[in-house]
């Protein structure tokens, strides 16, 4: 028998005037009793006076000058504004790879294709882009929408697909950005790591520390679970070693001992790249974890009918275990991806110029004294879209798959 306050949250016992309308998705969210009530009126107050102070600091008392100001200095740091232009190829390819990638996880046709031709419309509003910015985030998400389209045609395997495209991202990411295609005074002259900062690089170390470190960290897990004592001891003396510091102290010790473990004659490791590896260490250990209680997870039923079919203990990890455990495990793994994007801004402390190294630079001009809270706001919301970006891919793909679903 339904009780009252069933009904009231039940949408077949509602009128059918109700159903689908605004009222009566109010009525069962916010208003179904007395004390919801009550907590939506007292919510409703406290978010007013708060937006009432924020809309009044934003359009009358902050100075968005600075961010228009050092744009470019936000964006890319130090590197070359002559060589600008192959930053937006490399842009134009992210955002191509995004496209096919976000058509792997819908799997079907959808409106997302449309979503990515419809931003550059609202990006056009932004007063802090140039005109000039404004047509290459135009390109960009007709390559995103090229790419979700394309995708669909290409003559790969499915499942290989994706590791096919970030393999050849990362290849042509590399070439642009860092040797080019000649020498010093050539057309694309070699650009240093050391002068990548602001956005760039928290991108680059989130993108490759994230790359990088979910196999490194899928290999650990499989190690720590092996029959073989060298390889398990070997496995969790590294895990709960790093998990037993803090990232900060590896970042440190990557600037100071990483030259220290090269052979003799080895080039000087740009620190830069000394700061990736440490990150890249530090993540493949969590990941590892992560990964491991996808593991225990499966039931053993699932290793007992993997040998029951005659499959090796490389093909029932391959083709049954693992893809199992990485369903399992999906929102806890771009959970952890997203800290480690948040996190890359502790290069700062190490003399890097990452976006809040930049932040700070920009805050140490005499012209821009006084401007904290416009330069932090706008750091917070970059590093807000491409969180919430992760997140919704994470959700959309976990829908697909049907994690948590009963």
């Amino acid at each position: 028998m339904t009780s009252a306050s069933d009904a009231q949250t039940d949408r077949s016992v509602l009128p059918i005037t109700e159903r689908y309308t605004l009222i009566g998705w109010l009525r069962r969210n916010l208003f179904s009793d007395a004390f919801n009530s009550i907590l939506t009126l007292v919510a409703l107050v406290f978010l007013f006076f708060v937006a009432r102070n924020l809309l009044r600091w934003a359009f009358a008392t902050a100075e968005w000058g600075v961010i228009p100001a050092n744009f470019n200095l936000i964006m890319r740091g130090q590197y070359p504004a002559t060589e600008a232009w192959r930053l937006w190829l490399v842009i134009y390819l992210l955002g191509a790879v995004v496209g096919v990638t976000w058509r792997l996880i819908s799997g079907q046709f959808s409106g997302v294709a449309r979503l990515l031709l419809t931003i550059p419309f609202f990006l056009m509003l932004i007063p802090f882009f140039s005109m000039g910015t404004r047509l290459n985030l135009f390109i960009t998400a007709v390559a995103s929408a090229a790419g979700y389209y394309i995708e669909g045609y290409l003559p790969i395997q499915r499942r290989g697909r994706a590791a096919v495209y970030f393999i050849l991202a990362y290849l042509v990411i590399m070439l642009l950005l860092l040797r080019g295609f000649g020498a010093d005074d050539g057309p694309m002259p070699p650009v240093s790591p050391i002068l990548w900062g602001g956005l760039l690089l928290s991108l680059l170390l989130a993108f490759f520390g994230i790359t990088l470190s979910f196999p490194l960290g899928v290999a650990l897990a499989l190690g720590r679970q092996s029959h073989l004592p060298a390889i398990r001891v070997m496995s969790v003396i590294y895990i709960e070693f790093i998990r037993g510091v803090p990232l900060i102290s590896l970042l440190f010790m990557g600037q100071v001992m990483l030259q220290l473990f090269l052979p003799d004659g080895f080039p000087l490791v740009d620190r830069v790249l000394r700061a990736l590896v440490a990150i890249t260490l530090f993540s493949a250990a969590y990941t590892a974890e992560n990964v491991r209680g996808g593991l225990q997870s499966i039931p053993r039923g699932q290793y007992e009918a993997a040998q029951a079919l005659g499959l090796s203990a490389y093909q029932s990890t391959i083709n049954i275990i693992l893809p199992q455990a990485l369903r399992a495990v999906i929102p806890v793994l771009v959970g952890q991806f997203i800290s480690l994007f948040k996190d890359t801004t502790l290069v700062a402390l190490v003399g890097i110029f990452d976006l809040l190294g930049i932040a700070r630079t920009i805050l140490a001009n005499p012209d821009w004294l006084g401007t904290h809270q416009e330069v932090y706001a706008i750091i917070a919301v970059l590093f807000w879209i491409f969180s919430y970006s992760m997140s919704y891919a994470s959700r959309r793909l976990e829908r697909r798959l049907g994690v948590g679903v009963r």
